[in-house]
Parts: C-alpha cells; structure tokens; sequence
C-alpha cells in the first residue's frame, strides 16, 4: 500500500460522506462537490493500486534476471566441465592409438615377411575390384 491507495480511498470516502450531506440538506453543490471528491478520490486509489503492481512486477522481473544470470552461470560452469572432460578423453584416446600404433608396426616388424605378403594380397584385391571390367 503507498500513500497515492491510502489518500484516495479516504478521499472517496470523504467524498460520499459531503454527497450524502449534501442530500441531507438538499444542497446540490455540495452533493456536485462530493460527487467529484468520489471521482478524484477513485482514480487516485486506481493510480496507487497501478503502482502497486508496477512494484511488483518490476521486483518479479529483477527475480527473473537474476535468476537467468545464475543459471546462464551455472551452464557456462557446465560447459567448461564437459569441455575438460572432452580433453582429458580426446588425451586418453590419442595415447590409446599411439600405443596400439606401435605395438602393431612392432609385429609387423617382427614378421615381415607376412606383413609383405599381406598387403600384397590387399593391394591386389583391392586393384582387382578397382578395374572397370571384371
């Protein structure tokens, strides 16, 4: 409640009291008087009730922003997270395939003549099934 709800509920009030006066005494500018007393009194309330509103939404709004920032914070946080394990994997996985890499060109080197044989095979194979005809 701010002053503009509280002074124009107490004007309207005072309001309705000089137009009911006002008929009482058989006054009709008192009762025009209290008339728009009612009126101004009415609308003033109707202006703080808007403030009100304004208030509480404008807090609702500085809630959500900062809401959002928090969570924007904590997904940024997140991404990082995942962005470091992503390395730590990509790491793990080179290694992986160097070490096989290398165990592999080790016993090939240890039988070449079956190594030579092999991709001798292959590379026929593979000419034979390249060739336009068949």
């Amino acid at each position: 409640m701010n002053r503009d709800h509280l002074e124009g509920g107490l004007r309207h009030l005072g309001g309705r009291a000089k137009t009911a006066a006002g008929a009482i005494r058989g006054n009709p500018g008192s009762q025009l008087d209290g008339a728009y007393d009612q009126a101004a009194g009415a609308a003033q309330y109707a202006y703080g009730e808007a403030r009100d509103a304004v208030r509480d939404l404008r807090h609702g709004g500085e809630h959500l922003v900062e809401e959002g920032r928090s969570r924007f914070r904590e997904a940024s946080a997140r991404g990082r997270e995942l962005a470091d394990e992503a390395v730590e994997r990509g790491q793990h996985y080179r290694d992986r395939a160097v070490r096989h890499g290398r165990h592999l060109a080790s016993r090939a080197d240890e039988n070449r003549g079956t190594t030579l044989a092999l991709v001798a095979a292959v590379a026929f194979a593979v000419g034979w099934l390249a060739r336009p005809t068949r």
